[in-house]
């Protein structure tokens, strides 16, 4: 980034991980290089025409299950020419920052060991482990709640002590709608904000006249 006075602030795309309870701050894990390209996909969660009733047809369940894919990169090339300055990168490589990341996949050990125990101690009905909120920020206007539904890994080049120290990453999220919470959720809020934040954008887009698409009325 250039040091120009009236240079732009670059920002990181990232994630943020929240309690879920309290939407305290966790961890924020931001990328080294933002990616390159964002894939994101809609499916339509309408009634539609399997329903077998004819007036369902434009009817909404609820809102579109959202899908985001993007790769990014992590190198610490760079780092390792000046070793005094980077302790922790000669030590483990890049290996913490992959750790973070594949963490939002596990429960914790204490977690499990809290889990076992009540198994342990007869407990008939035990309910499955509660992951931190994970949150997508992709710039102001794009701040969803999101699910990590795959991350692949590619380490591609290693210090003398097999520490990798750069690696491509794919990345897949699923975006939590209100669908997913209850209303009284934490995660609920965050979720209406971001679509409120779509219908502002989406209200920002002049219509345009009919004649543009070569006709006069719609019969």
């Amino acid at each position: 980034m250039s040091g120009f006075p009236g240079s732009p602030r670059l920002l990181k795309a990232g994630l943020v991980l929240l309690d879920a309870s309290t939407l305290t701050q966790i961890k924020v894990i931001a990328m080294q290089y933002n990616p390159d390209t964002l894939t994101r996909s809609l499916q339509s969660q309408g009634v539609g025409p399997d329903s077998g009733d004819r007036l369902e047809t434009l009817r909404l369940k609820g809102p579109p299950i959202e899908s985001i894919k993007f790769e990014a990169e992590i190198d610490a090339t760079d780092q390792l020419e000046f070793p005094e300055k980077n302790p922790d990168v000669v030590a483990n490589g890049i290996g913490p920052q992959l750790a973070a990341l594949e963490m939002m996949l596990y429960p914790t050990t204490n977690q499990l060991q809290a889990s076992n125990g009540l198994s342990s101690a007869g407990t008939l009905e035990i309910a499955p482990i509660e992951a931190p909120l994970t949150v997508f920020v992709y710039g102001q206007n794009r701040v969803a709640p999101v699910r990590l539904t795959e991350f692949g890994i590619t380490e591609e080049a290693f210090d003398p002590q097999l520490n990798p120290i750069r690696a491509k990453l794919s990345i897949s999220l699923r975006v939590l709608s209100i669908n997913d919470f209850t209303f009284a959720h934490p995660g609920a809020g965050l979720y209406m904000a971001y679509q409120r934040q779509k219908e502002l954008l989406a209200g920002r887009v002049p219509s345009a006249a009919l004649n543009a698409l070569g006709i006069r009325s719609i019969p």
